[in-house]
């Protein structure tokens, strides 16, 4: 079994990477910025010195591979470079930027009255008599402190939780698998970010959508017109691809790919609060708790990094603004969001972990160029 599964894994990574490049614009060489421009304070030279060591390894620290990046200021797109056989139009894996998502998602369903953040998470699973997990909240999950045992390990020779749900016995029905957990943790006290926990809430909010049908066709192309009417549609987001599970339910934990372009229009849309083109797609209130520090951990908010230092602080706290908000994915995806600097920056690629403090660094002194 644990053959067939890293088989699988295998197999799921590499057409990921696949895709990443299979749309490539191939007029748009190594080295070269589609846009390059002056920002009040700071110059397009000042820019590029920043940016350039995020694409060259002669820079002499290694951050790893970058394939995009783009920076916008006040909504103007002030710097947009990729790296070889990439380019505007190629679509990216999120990794768990997804999870940023999944918590928009979330915030529009809330504001439509379709959830409700305290209430009981509607798991039919947990609805058993004496079941604990009963207790289990909507901003539990989203806080990452639901006290459900879940291990965020990606090793394949290792007990893999993501693994065991994404390409082993809990493909045929994620949320399922991610809710079967026992609650270790009842007072919801413990910070424990997982993959498994995204899943759970995608699962709720397919199930609000499709009904009561377990027709997986049924369930996903309920999730898509949501999607289509109510997020990817308004923002524009022509590149938006998210995958599902073999059950329907949209996977708002790894699996979602997209253009550069597309997560800067996310990363926008988290600086203005939901608000787009004089609507209010999602109500101001939900932002005043996705960014607000959860109890368990003062560097997470809901299903978003903070700038601040805490548990697994994914950021890089007293390097920058403590305003700094970020969907982070492995392999270093990064979409930041500084609403006092009027700032969004995409950077997509891969970085080993031994580079990821380089990468950090460098993206810090990226924000620190603009003043707050």
């Amino acid at each position: 079994m644990k053959i067939k599964m890293l088989c699988r894994w295998s197999a799921l990574l590499g057409a990921s990477l696949l895709l990443a490049g299979a749309s490539a614009s191939q007029d748009v060489p190594a080295r070269r910025y589609a846009v390059l421009a002056d920002s009040p304070g700071v110059s397009a030279a000042a820019l590029r010195e920043a940016i350039d060591p995020l694409f060259d390894a002669a820079s002499g620290e290694s951050v790893g591979e970058t394939r995009a990046l783009i920076v916008m200021r006040d909504g103007e797109v002030i710097a947009e470079r990729y790296a070889e056989g990439f380019g505007p139009d190629s679509r990216f894996l999120s990794w768990s930027i997804a999870k940023t998502v999944t918590g928009l998602i979330a915030g529009i369903m809330v504001s439509d009255g379709r959830l409700a953040l305290d209430d009981p998470a509607p798991v039919p699973a947990w609805r058993q008599a004496g079941d604990p997990r009963a207790a289990i909240t909507l901003r539990m999950l989203l806080q990452m402190r639901s006290g459900l045992l879940n291990r965020e390990l990606w090793t394949p020779a290792r007990h893999s939780d993501p693994l065991d749900m994404l390409v082993g016995e809990g493909a045929a029905d994620q949320a399922a698998f991610a809710a079967a957990k026992p609650l270790v943790d009842p007072d919801g006290r413990t910070f424990n970010y997982s993959s498994a926990t995204s899943m759970i809430l995608t699962g709720i909010m397919t199930d609000q959508l499709a009904g009561a049908t377990r027709d997986p066709r049924a369930r996903r192309d309920a999730m898509a017109r949501f999607l289509a009417a109510r997020f990817s549609g308004p923002l524009g987001l022509t590149g938006f691809s998210p995958e599902y599970d073999e059950s329907g339910t949209l996977d708002g934990s790894v699996m979602m790919h997209m253009t550069a372009r597309d997560y800067a229009r996310i990363g926008e849309f988290i600086r203005h609060r939901g608000h787009l083109d004089g609507r209010q797609l999602i109500a101001d209130r939900w932002f005043d708790f996705m960014l607000a520090p959860s109890p368990a951990n003062a560097a997470y908010g809901g299903h978003i990094w903070l700038n601040r230092a805490g548990e697994q602080a994914a950021l890089f706290p007293g390097q920058a603004t403590q305003r700094l908000v970020a969907g982070v994915g492995n392999r270093g995806q990064y979409l930041l969001v500084s609403p006092g600097q009027g700032l969004t920056i995409v950077r997509l690629g891969v970085t080993r972990e031994e580079d990821m403090d380089a990468l950090r660094d460098a993206l810090a002194r990226l924000v620190r160029r603009f003043p707050d």
